[in-house]
């Protein structure tokens, strides 16, 4: 079984001043994820990113909060970290072994920092770790544009660090 795992959909990376590429397509693509999950019984899991104190993203600021757009029902095991690894200084790996997880699907924000380093780090731990190609983004930088991070964490990603499969091929 794979456990459902949406990074830092939260309200001041989401809905902040970089917009991220194809938001709505996304948010599209994760209640869809969320949808498919729950019909197949697949524990949920949703990251929440908190900055040290004084920081924009500190414990209890409201950028924290996961936006609203996305369908939760309160079955969904919402938890918060400080790394970009979502498994560091966290319980998430007890948490899919407790379930019977033996993978986990990524999907949410942002492709080159927490995106990455989770797909990185699920099969470390041995975890079967799945890349949704088309449940992640981020926003343009200096150096490429988001469409093109994108493009290249997945080819980057697949076969090393994880599979990589669209939203509507996977199944739980």
């Amino acid at each position: 079984m794979h456990a459902l795992l949406i990074l830092d959909m939260q309200i001041g990376l989401f809905h902040g001043p970089d917009k991220p590429w194809a938001g709505e397509a996304l948010l599209n693509t994760l209640n869809n994820l969320l949808s498919k999950a729950r019909q197949a019984g697949a524990p949920i899991f949703l990251a929440r990113h908190i900055g040290p104190p004084g920081s924009p993203f500190e414990q209890g600021s409201p950028l924290t909060q996961l936006v609203q757009e996305l369908v939760l029902r309160g079955d969904e095991v919402i938890f918060e970290k400080s790394r970009p690894n979502a498994f560091v200084m966290t319980d998430l790996a007890e948490r899919l072994q407790a379930c019977g997880a033996q993978g986990v699907i990524i999907a949410g924000m942002k492709t080159q920092y927490c995106v990455d380093s989770t797909c990185r780090a699920a099969r470390d731990l041995g975890f079967d770790g799945v890349l949704i190609a088309d449940g992640h983004t981020c926003s343009d930088t200096p150096a490429l544009n988001a469409e093109h991070i994108v493009a290249h964490h997945n080819a980057t990603l697949a076969g090393p660090f994880c599979r990589v499969i669209q939203a509507e091929d996977w199944r739980f």
